[in-house]
């Protein structure tokens, strides 16, 4: 449009100080519009440029024609570290087309701010451990800095506590400690101050510790013990207690130990209790001749190279009647029929024991206790001569008869005299030693019935995906013989297929029925085979049938199973990545029955699937921009395992108790970095045009037509200019010299052109996946270029140039506002595009070229 002075205000200069919050008024102007603009504003007032580039300011209307230019708090103005000056390019247009541009500058002010600690007082609560008994030293150094690197100041609160701080940092301890004496903990209040008072607090916190200078002491008085002999592993002799004067008030973390080697004794290394380890003979030498045992206790405070003490103690065995009768052998087995007779001699007992006590009064036995299932079948003629006769009948069929294969009987050899200690310790229980002699009687039995299983049939329910050798069900029989006779099992029939002779065994004792090789649902569903018990004898079988049942034992299958690809770290959050997408198969799940979730690599959650279940095809989606800016992103490679279940279709309850398979596929994802957009200084304003190309396989007659309806529509419009260029010639006269030097020359004539100049640095590439050709595109701005081979990725300055006429301008702007992005904060200014002007050394029409968008 026209060049007028529709800026009230501007040029200008204002200031503003650092830190501003967002929404802080920075400077106020008019637009002022011409009485042939009753109409109002078409372009409201934009930051089209500012010089450096920030987004740190932002235009607000206060009503009618009057704005005003405020803070955004993004990215928040810092003195130190930001430009101290702005240069803000502002635009603005009627609805007559008119123009005008002017440039606010604002200067940021410095503010004073309060110290900061670095370091680990940064971060923490610093804490500092000084030993007991240091002497006076400098215990830690407080690093701190000053915004405006100001003289700082430290000071020390309270100031009663035994350290100090001098005025570089420096923390001295004033004293030398004793734990056992002074407090075990102190508070200290750090305090950091500049020139102008401002300052800053922290708190350190100071822990004494003890050290071990200290003999521990024995707190036990009784040195002799007395125990008796044959007493079991673990008895407890004594409880051996200590002290250490360095753990008063808490309890003490001493060693035990003893110092002479001893097989019978042991000390606890923690408690100290002293107990029996092994078997203490009094009989058997040496204890038969010296029947005391000395120990030497040492007890430490520490496990090597600490204090320690030493005591004696003495142990003095007692000797008890613990030698019982023996008999060799100690076991007899006889063999009876069923039908043995009345008073039948077995055996004499007498003949095979004897006392091997020294003292004779000891030695005298006698036998008793003939106890035992069945031992009313039998009897002892006497006590002392300890033989053994048949008494009763024995019929292993009659039901009144308790019958057994084999009896067990036991008679019990026993010293008749007591313990000779009893009269000198009279707490103790008196014993009576004996010995137990096993006597093994076996009946003959007789083969009278049929082994009978429990079932007349047998059903298992077996999964295919039963591992060869399990178990998958048993079988019994019984045999009413008393005793029952031993059963065997064997297969007779069946159990076998086309490709296995034999499928499944069976224990021959146990009747387990194991299978030999996996089984298949999808060849065979059901396995009949007949089972037979023998007792050697006699013999009778049973039907078994295996009914095979159908699992989920397939994992999903998936294409690609492993992917790489890059994307720019501008990409918007929503984008198909590349238009990845995964196709999965499963033999024997339904394909609605897919889950997909990322296992490992999606750190801060940047990716994921849609959709995320219920069907066998995914794509891969941006969830949540990158941030490498403040820190919270830090990975540039990102290495993706993705898990596929097929366990969508199951309950909660179901996924329980059901099989899932998982299918594993990987991607490798780099992210491309926003490169440093170099900056102009010439007149002008800045013009970013984003282009995103977008194509689906089911629509391949897009992009035909809308290429072919492109070169239509520039043909057209190349030779509409060809003939305005020629009218201008011979009707238009020389554009004279404006007012000043304006930012951009504009000539008018029939219609308005304006010139625009893009300064682009392409810093990614691509390929374009309806052509197939290489692209470079600018990750901030979205503008594109075919690349040319060879050539390097380079800032390129394009120059292009568009003609509109004012019955044209409110139809482009129209489909220029349906593209908008809703995210984005900006206006577009659009214009029918004529025949592209002479572009620059090097350069090509931008892959997927379309309308111009003003960035605010």
């Amino acid at each position: 449009g026209r060049r007028t002075q529709l800026l009230k205000g501007l040029p200008a200069t204002s200031t503003v100080e650092e830190n501003a919050a967002a929404g802080v008024s920075v400077y106020d102007f008019n637009v002022t519009i011409p009485p042939l603009s009753s109409e109002g504003v078409a372009i409201l007032p934009t930051i089209v440029n500012s010089n450096p580039l920030t987004e740190a300011f932002n235009i607000e209307s206060k009503g009618g024609l009057e704005y005003r230019v405020v803070t955004t708090g993004s990215p928040v103005l810092d003195y130190e570290t930001m430009p101290k000056s702005f240069d803000l390019r502002i635009f603005v247009e009627d609805t007559t087309g008119r123009t005008d541009l002017n440039i606010l500058t604002i200067r940021v002010t410095d503010t004073n701010e309060h110290p900061v600690f670095r370091g680990n007082m940064a971060i923490q609560t610093l804490t500092i451990y000084v030993l007991e008994g240091t002497p006076p030293e400098r215990i830690y150094q407080v690093d701190a800095a000053d915004p405006e690197n100001a003289r700082l100041k430290y000071s020390l609160l309270p100031a009663t506590v035994p350290f100090s701080i001098t005025e570089s940092g420096a923390i001295f301890s004033t004293k030398e400690f004793d734990y056992e004496k002074d407090p075990h903990c102190y508070f200290l209040n750090i305090t950091v101050t500049d020139a102008d008072g401002f300052n800053s607090t922290k708190t350190v916190n100071i822990n004494i510790i003890n050290i071990n200078d200290e003999r521990p002491y024995f707190t036990i008085k009784q040195r002799i013990y007395r125990i008796i002999e044959e007493q079991s592993p673990g008895t407890i002799v004594a409880n051996i207690t200590a002290k250490d004067p360095d753990d008063e008030g808490s309890p003490s973390r001493l060693f035990y130990s003893i110092q002479s080697s001893d097989r019978y004794f042991s000390i606890n290394p923690s408690t100290g209790v002293l107990q029996v380890t092994g078997r203490i003979d009094r009989d058997a030498l040496p204890l038969r001749l010296h029947p005391n045992i000395s120990l030497i206790v040492r007890v430490e405070d520490s496990p090597s190279n600490g204090h320690a003490s030493e005591m004696e103690v003495t142990i003095i065995i007692d000797d008890i009647n613990d030698n019982p009768p023996e008999c060799n052998p100690s076991a007899f087995r006889k063999e009876v029929n069923e039908n043995t007779t009345l008073g039948t001699f077995l055996v004499d007992l007498r003949n095979y024991c004897k006392d091997i006590d020294v003292d004779p009064s000891n030695n005298q036995f006698n036998f008793t206790g003939l106890s035992g299932f069945g031992s009313n079948n039998f009897a002892l003629e006497s006590t002392v001569s300890g033989r053994l006769v048949v008494t009763g009948t024995i019929d292993l069929e009659n039901p009144a008869n308790p019958g057994i294969e084999v009896y067990t009987l036991t008679v019990r050899v026993q010293d008749t005299a007591y313990p000779n200690y009893s009269s000198k310790y009279p707490f103790c229980i008196f014993l009576i030693v004996f010995y137990i002699i096993y006597i093994y009687i076996r009946i003959k039995p007789l083969n009278d019935f049929f082994p009978v299983f429990s079932k007349l049939s047998y059903v298992f329910n077996v999964s295919e995906i039963t591992k060869a050798g399990s178990s998958i069900g048993r079988v019994g029989a019984i045999d009413k013989d008393w005793p029952p006779t031993r059963i065997t099992y064997s297969i007779v029939a069946g159990g076998g297929t086309r490709d296995y002779t034999n499928i499944f065994w069976i224990s021959p004792t146990k009747g387990d029925v194991r299978i030999l090789t996996r089984l298949d649902y999808e060849t065979t569903q059901k396995h009949i085979f007949t089972v037979q018990a023998s007792d050697q004898e006699k013999s009778t079988t049973a039907s078994v049938t295996v009914n095979v049942l159908e699992v989920n034992d397939e994992e999903p299958v998936c294409s690609p199973n492993s992917y790489s690809f890059q994307i720019p770290v501008s990409l918007a959050v929503g984008t198909n990545i590349n238009g990845f997408r995964i196709e999965c198969q499963d033999r024997d799940s339904d394909p609605r029955s897919f889950r997909y979730f990322i296992n490992e690599g999606n750190e801060n959650n940047h990716f994921t699937f849609s959709p995320s279940a219920g069907s066998n095809t995914s794509w891969l989606i941006l969830a949540s921009q990158f941030d490498y800016e403040s820190g919270l992103d830090t990975s540039w490679i990102y290495s993706l395992r993705v898990h596929i279940t097929d366990d969508n279709l199951l309950s909660v309850r179901d996924k329980t108790t059901h099989l899932i398979k998982t299918g594993v596929v990987t991607l490798s994802i780099r992210v491309i970095p926003s490169p440093t957009t170099a900056i102009t200084t010439t007149p002008g304003f800045t013009v970013v045009t984003k282009r995103e190309n977008l194509y689906s396989a089911s629509a391949w007659y897009v992009p035909f037509v809308v290429t072919l309806g492109s070169l239509l529509l520039l043909g057209l419009l190349g030779f509409l200019g060809f003939l305005l260029v020629t009218w201008v010639r011979t009707r238009c006269p020389s554009a004279g010299k404006t007012h000043g030097t304006p930012l951009v020359n504009f000539i008018f004539c029939v219609s308005s052109q304006t010139m625009t100049k893009l300064n682009t640095i392409f810093d990614g590439e691509a390929r374009d996946p309806v052509t197939g050709r290489m692209y470079e595109f600018n990750t901030r701005s979205g503008a594109r270029r075919w690349k040319k081979s060879n050539e390097p990725l380079q800032p390129t300055l394009n120059v292009m140039s568009s003609a509109t006429e004012k019955s044209g301008q409110g139809t482009d702007r129209a489909e220029a506002a349906s593209k908008k992005e809703p995210s984005e904060k900006r206006k577009e200014l659009t214009a029918a595009t004529q025949p592209a002007a002479k572009t620059s050394a090097g350069q090509s029409e931008a892959p997927g070229q379309g309308g111009l968008r003003l960035q605010k």
